[in-house]
């Protein structure tokens, strides 16, 4: 199997793109820099780079040109809560226009399979239901970063309208070690001691998966899953205060967490955004953080198992070896 691979650096894409290689395929990864050392990593494992960029379309329709792909992955985007306004055209470039010239580029070389790394986050809220992939979205998005992935999936669906037979795999919450999205940067927060005990949407509810699992799943859909189709990638939900307690536990912490009532939450996370971006962090405590953890995204992956045979760790077990890692990375054992 040759695979073109989108975002094959990033926290889920430098899975991919090792995995693929353990399963004997021929990968080649897409880079804007080529001697980053992500790039360089994956380099030294065998990966083939590819320099070009997702928002010029010339250089994907080069990569596929000289690549000849037997099945392209696309896994690239911009995820990011707490984005300031001037960023939020640059994230719409990334993750639609992306998208939209990657699925140009491959209709022209018209060969390979297409399998689009997307994520429940598209569909949002599903307030209480546990979804299947016949939801639709009930909810209005929560931060910037869900409406580019709205508007992406409408990109999706254009393509199969017009004939493109295009696969969709939708993680939800994905976490794993180096996880950069805020649950990541506030646990190794309060792993570092370093995380204040003011904390916000006890009963938000999310379906964790780890990085690890939801790589597989997306290899295993680029082997065997149905064009046309969608497929969530979930391990299990948990709610805030669960997980928060599953980081006490396991770390073996003493002390009770105060939970914030959300309008006191929502000017915490506003004084804090500024704050984060003034140190050169992004905006893990912000408005749309607070704002994106009082909803209740509940998938279910029984498709993906059923017709896949994919199997997934569950939400506290995906927490437990994220801990057991992170533990050891930042001499916390």
């Amino acid at each position: 199997m040759r695979a073109l691979i989108a975002g094959g650096t990033g926290f889920i894409g430098k899975h991919l793109s090792a995995d693929a290689l353990g399963r004997g395929w021929d990968v080649f990864v897409l880079v804007r820099d080529p001697d980053s050392g992500p790039a360089r990593y994956l380099r030294s494992q065998g990966v083939e780079l590819v320099v070009g960029d997702l928002t010029q379309i010339e250089t994907l329709q080069a990569a596929f040109e000289f690549t000849r792909p037997d099945v392209y992955l696309h896994c690239a985007g911009w995820y990011e809560l707490g984005l300031p306004r001037r960023a939020h055209e640059r994230m719409r470039q990334v993750n639609v226009g992306g998208l939209e010239n990657a699925l140009a580029a491959a209709r022209i070389y018209g060969e390979a399979r297409i399998v689009i790394t997307s994520s429940t986050t598209a569909l949002g809220d599903t307030r209480g239901i546990l979804a299947d992939e016949s939801f639709t979205r009930i909810s209005p998005p929560g931060s910037w970063y869900e409406q580019t992935l709205i508007e992406a999936n409408g990109v999706i669906q254009r393509a199969r309208a017009g004939g493109q037979e295009i696969i969709v795999g939708r993680p939800a919450q994905v976490i794993g070690p180096g996880d950069h999205s805020p649950y990541g940067h506030l646990f190794r927060m309060y792993l570092r001691r370093l995380l204040p005990p003011l904390v916000w949407g006890p009963d938000g509810a999310f379906s964790f998966v780890h990085v690890e699992d939801t790589a597989q799943a997306l290899l295993s859909l680029a082997e065997r899953g149905q064009a046309g189709e969608d497929y969530f990638i979930a391990g299990g939900v948990m709610t805030n205060r669960e997980m928060l307690d599953t980081w006490v536990t396991t770390l073996g912490r003493k002390g009770a967490f105060l939970w914030l009532p959300k309008p006191l939450a929502l000017i915490t996370g506003g004084l804090m955004a500024p704050m984060l971006r003034m140190i050169g962090q992004p905006a893990f405590i912000s408005p749309e953080v607070v704002r994106s953890s009082y909803v209740s995204f509940r998938y279910s992956s029984e498709k993906i198992r059923r017709e896949i045979g994919v199997e997934f760790r569950g939400a506290r077990q995906a927490w437990l070896d994220t801990i057991r890692v992170e533990q050891v990375r930042w001499g916390k054992a």
